[in-house]
């Protein structure tokens, strides 16, 4: 036998009608409670909401790691620098050449961080590092000299340097004859032609980057570019240049 159902304050009476003459309506079968509704939604969300993030890790594994960043003047080892940053910012701003950057998310850990894009805009090594000594974690530390910001050193790809008759990043070079020599010496066999060839002083190089800047090859990469302290060279290069 049917339940019927009854407001409060009605009498049985026939069925689908009450004493105050309100129509009762049987409940739906198979109707969900509000609740049972939010629970399914949430549940919904939460299942997308992983896969989201599965995917998003499988990506994020599939992808090559990011290149190693160029530091400002006095990072020194990675390790130190990486403990100590905090990612306030006070070093870009203090740099007059708005040469140094926050790393970009695609940087993965790195992301927030100081960088500088020596292509786009290298470091022009202030006497008083005013970048350093802004720093409240010593993650920049102020170098005692210009040759000793510690940045990186530079690296000439000899299949891509014009060579012969380019001087460019050695006269770019605010360390010139410290950092970066010519080389002057007679062209394999031809006895009317010299090279000019630019050879790095790897422990007079501060890595500043502006010889890399500089550098009227581009295509993969600079003839000279600057390998950041800390990063594996010929890994670096080779990336550099689209080879790995």
């Amino acid at each position: 036998m049917p339940v019927r159902l009854l407001r409060k304050g009605c009498r049985r009476v026939p069925p689908g009608r009450c004493e105050k003459g309100a129509t009762l309506r049987r409940p739906r079968v198979g109707r969900t409670s509000n609740r049972e509704g939010l629970a399914m939604r949430l549940t919904g969300i939460a299942a997308l909401a992983a896969a989201g993030v599965f995917a998003a890790s499988a990506v994020a594994s599939a992808a090559p790691s990011p290149l190693p960043l160029l530091r400002p003047p006095g990072a020194g080892a990675p390790e130190h620098f990486a403990a100590r940053c905090v990612r306030c910012g006070r070093c870009l701003e203090a740099c007059p050449y708005q040469a140094i950057h926050a790393a970009p998310l695609n940087a993965g850990r790195e992301a927030s961080t100081p960088f500088v894009n020596a292509r786009s805009q290298a470091c022009r090594l202030c006497v008083e590092f005013p970048c350093a000594a802004v720093c409240p974690t010593g993650a920049l530390e102020v170098p005692a000299e210009r040759r000793g910001a510690g940045m990186g050193v530079a690296v000439i790809n000899e299949d891509t340097c014009l060579g012969m008759r380019c001087e460019v990043c050695y006269r770019a070079c605010p360390l010139i004859d410290e950092a970066i020599t010519i080389d002057y010496r007679p062209r394999e066999g031809d006895d009317i032609h010299a090279v000019f060839a630019p050879q790095v002083v790897p422990d007079g190089c501060p890595g500043c980057g502006l010889c890399e800047q500089r550098c009227p090859v581009s295509d993969p990469a600079p003839a000279i570019v600057v390998v950041p302290t800390g990063a594996q060279e010929e890994t670096y290069v080779a990336r550099r240049n689209g080879a790995a």
